[in-house]
């Protein structure tokens, strides 16, 4: 019970950030915590018990939202172009943008570009892991974060413009 009460509420707003629906993001919280006290002679004690969880409550938003979709759209490595890297560390947006202004933008991305950009920006997970957790290359990561961004970015900038390109 003392894990349960630790780490709920923290993996209540990570469900959040997937799931809209409140009761419906409980629930996967619910579902991963099972899984996790299930399965606890799998963790090994490489990373804190709590990333652990909370990859686990990740991979359950993100099956729960495939399953409500019936079908997911795959990618094929031959239609992806690698991204220069230097283009993500030239990623920015005007100070006057509200972080709520941001998740907001993120909620209207495409589904593909959505997942990769909010475990890049917001979870803080490398391409590596992205790849792991969402069953892609790390080369359709790359691509799918950038071209997440720039929606984002042209999403951003419409809204503070208030017009159109």
């Amino acid at each position: 019970m003392q894990l349960y009460r630790q780490y709920c509420d923290g993996m209540l707003i990570v469900a959040k950030r997937f799931i809209a629906d409140t009761m419906e993001a409980e629930d996967v919280v619910q579902e991963a915590f099972i899984k996790a006290f299930s399965k606890l002679e799998q963790y090994k004690g490489e990373v804190t018990f709590g990333a652990w969880l909370k990859r686990i409550v990740i991979n359950k938003c993100i099956d729960v939202l495939k399953y409500k979709r019936q079908r997911s759209i795959e990618l094929e490595e031959h239609h992806l172009n690698v991204v220069d890297a230097d283009y993500e560390s030239e990623w920015l947006v005007d100070d006057e943008i509200t972080i709520n202004e941001v998740k907001a933008a993120i909620e209207e991305l495409p589904e593909k570009y959505k997942y990769v950009v909010m475990l890049y920006l917001i979870e803080g997970y490398d391409h590596k892991e992205i790849s792991e957790i969402l069953n892609i290359s790390e080369v359709a990561s790359r691509t799918q974060l950038s071209r997440g961004k720039q929606k984002l970015q042209t999403t951003l900038k419409t809204r503070r413009n208030g017009t159109r390109s």
